[in-house]
């Protein structure tokens, strides 16, 4: 398991460790480091989901934009990890897999994500709530002895990390231009999807 990621979320009936032995070595191969995996089953079937950014994105601290990376790449590396993961049967059904760029609402795992995005807007699920909060969102802000200080409006608490069950951070729009008033970059607030 990557240091990178100390807090992979665990797949019932799945030996994550096994699973992360065959996946992180593909997606290293094409240049990118796994960020999260899931495996869900809905309305289609299972679906094995495995979100990926630029290899060094973490160790680098580079934004979400900075990290994205693009439909060939995804389309690579499904190509070569579904042959890897038929020759080791690692999940004990039929799936589904997608490769997919995490996002600007990405999700956040363990005390190095929230180091890597402090400054940025997050939804934080408590598991114990904080001032009689379950759920805070806000800036985040630095991490100090094992808590992650955090910003809403007016509020400011310190949520220790172990009562973080989920955490994501939040897109935020820009402020709108007023109507025959361009914005100062029109070109900024256009994001790219992958």
């Amino acid at each position: 398991m990557s240091e990178a990621h100390p807090q992979r979320n665990p797949i019932p009936g799945v030996d994550r460790a096994k699973l992360d032995a065959v996946i992180d070595p593909v997606v290293q191969a094409h240049g990118a480091e796994v960020v999260d995996l899931e495996l869900k089953a809905e309305r289609t079937g299972w679906i094995l989901r495995v979100y990926v950014e630029k290899l060094g994105a973490s160790a680098e601290n580079l934004s979400t934009e900075q990290a994205a990376v693009d439909l060939d790449l995804c389309s690579g590396i499904a190509k070569d990890l579904s042959l890897a993961l038929d020759v080791v049967d690692v999940i004990p059904h039929t799936y589904n897999l997608e490769i997919s760029s995490p996002g600007v609402e990405r999700p956040l795992r363990g005390e190095r994500d929230y180091i890597r995005f402090a400054g940025k807007k997050a939804k934080l699920k408590l598991t114990t709530p904080v001032r009689g909060q379950r759920v805070v969102v806000g800036i985040m802000g630095p991490v100090r002895g094992g808590k992650l200080a955090v910003k809403d409006g007016g509020a400011e608490y310190d949520i220790p990390l172990g009562d973080i069950e989920f955490g994501r951070l939040v897109f935020e729009f820009g402020p709108a231009s007023r109507p025959g008033k361009p914005g100062k970059s029109s070109k900024s607030n256009k994001k790219k999807s992958h």
